[in-house]
């Protein structure tokens, strides 16, 4: 296999979204992927988003298709001696293993740090919660929703204005920035080992990644400051840093901050280069203080045409802008495949999302489709020296399906 990880071991016994989303990232670039689902119905996360309510109606398992692509399926029995044993051996000669199940479930089933290290020192053992490895909520369990949006302050500092609701986050919106910094603590492991030789406990939390993303804020309440309340678009104190509607019902949202050299070719551009001379903007300060009836004047500027005839324009004059981009749009978004953020399944058109970096001279692995459940257990069970007689007894035992 391709690919900078080719050779690295991978178990991915973790499910919703951060953790296998890491293991994901390092398929990409070649690991071997084994993820461990329950016999059953298998990892939760096959089913259960695309039944909540408000998601799309589709026999498309959208969720799982790009969570778990290019891994290896086994489905194994953890909660049975046997099943612990196969992956006790398993673990013998892995590279990573990656969970985020609640710390008191790894210690039921035996699968905590403390359990797995003695089996490989070479082990790096992935750790994902909710709240952090210690302290009196460790042991809580906890989703992006709860933990990284609501905790860290976010949900209430992007609600539109003081006067709206907490706003609520989408599906995965913390878990996959999440992944990436669990990704990077593992990688961070596996650099030390090298050097070591000597595997370790690598661990991120959605608290911590919560609070990262909240960083320019919650720095600021660590020293007591709360920031201003956050005023309707209309009275926002920015008519350069604000979104804007066109005629054709897009949005668009500027985030001009060379003000006093753009500001000129942006008044150019919508038509109203005569509010050059008006001492209400004629700079930073006086804008600032007039800011709702600028950003009046934009809005009336900018309802007069669609927003593909805006963007040529804006692109010629240099201003800082972006589409507030749908669903829809991704499809037809030249830019996204051209820089490798849309990437097709091995050998069709269907795309999915690419982790987001790369890395020179590396290639990334052509993803391949999501797994069945249990789709290779039998071939991951023999990779590790299982014989066919050793897996009909566990399959006839219903450890292993």
């Amino acid at each position: 296999m391709a690919g900078v990880f080719a050779g690295l071991k991978v178990i991915d016994c973790a499910s919703f979204i951060a953790a296998p989303a890491a293991a994901t990232v390092m398929a990409d670039f070649g690991a071997d992927v084994i993820k461990i689902e329950p016999p059953g119905e298998g990892d939760m996360y096959r089913s259960m988003l695309t039944t909540l309510p408000g998601m799309p109606k589709t026999d498309i398992n959208f969720p799982w298709e790009m969570v778990s692509r290019t891994k290896r399926s086994l489905c194994l029995d953890l909660k049975a001696p046997e099943g612990k044993a196969v992956l006790e051996r398993l673990v013998g000669d892995a590279d990573v293993f990656i969970t985020n199940l609640p710390l008191p479930a790894r210690r039921r089933l035996g699968i905590a740090w403390e359990d797995l290290r003695p089996l490989n020192p070479r082990l790096v053992y992935g750790s994902f919660t909710a709240y952090g490895e210690a302290g009196p909520e460790a042991d809580k369990s906890g989703f992006d929703s709860t933990a990284y949006w609501a905790r860290s302050g976010l949900m209430d500092l992007v609600r539109a204005d003081a006067a709206s609701p907490p706003a609520r986050s989408v599906p995965g919106m913390g878990d996959h920035p999440s992944a990436m910094a669990f990704f990077g603590a593992i990688v961070t492991a596996l650099y030390r080992r090298e050097r070591t030789g000597v595997g370790g406990l690598a661990s991120s939390s959605l608290l911590a990644n919560g609070l990262w993303a909240n960083g320019f804020f919650a720095q600021a309440g660590l020293y007591g400051l709360e920031p201003l309340p956050r005023p309707k678009r209309e009275d926002g104190a920015n008519a350069c840093t604000c979104m804007y509607r066109c005629a054709d019902g897009r949005w668009l949202s500027m985030a001009m901050l060379n003000e006093e050299r753009q500001f000129p070719a942006l008044l150019g551009v919508l038509g109203l280069s005569d509010l050059l001379a008006d001492p209400r903007f004629a700079g930073k300060v006086t804008r600032r203080a007039n800011a709702p009836v600028l950003i009046s004047i934009f809005d009336q500027a900018f309802a007069a045409r669609p927003f593909p005839e805006w963007r040529p324009l804006l692109d010629a004059a240099g201003i800082t802008f972006g589409p507030i981009g749908t669903l829809a749009d991704m499809l037809e978004d030249e830019q996204m495949r051209a820089a490798g953020a849309l990437v097709p399944f091995a050998g069709e058109a269907q795309l999915t999302v690419s982790s987001p970096f790369a890395l020179d001279g590396e290639e990334k692995v052509a993803p391949r489709r999501a797994p069945a459940l249990g789709q290779h257990s039998t071939e991951v069970l023999r990779d590790n020296g299982y014989s066919d007689a050793d897996i009909d007894r566990l399959r006839g035992l219903g450890v292993v399906s």
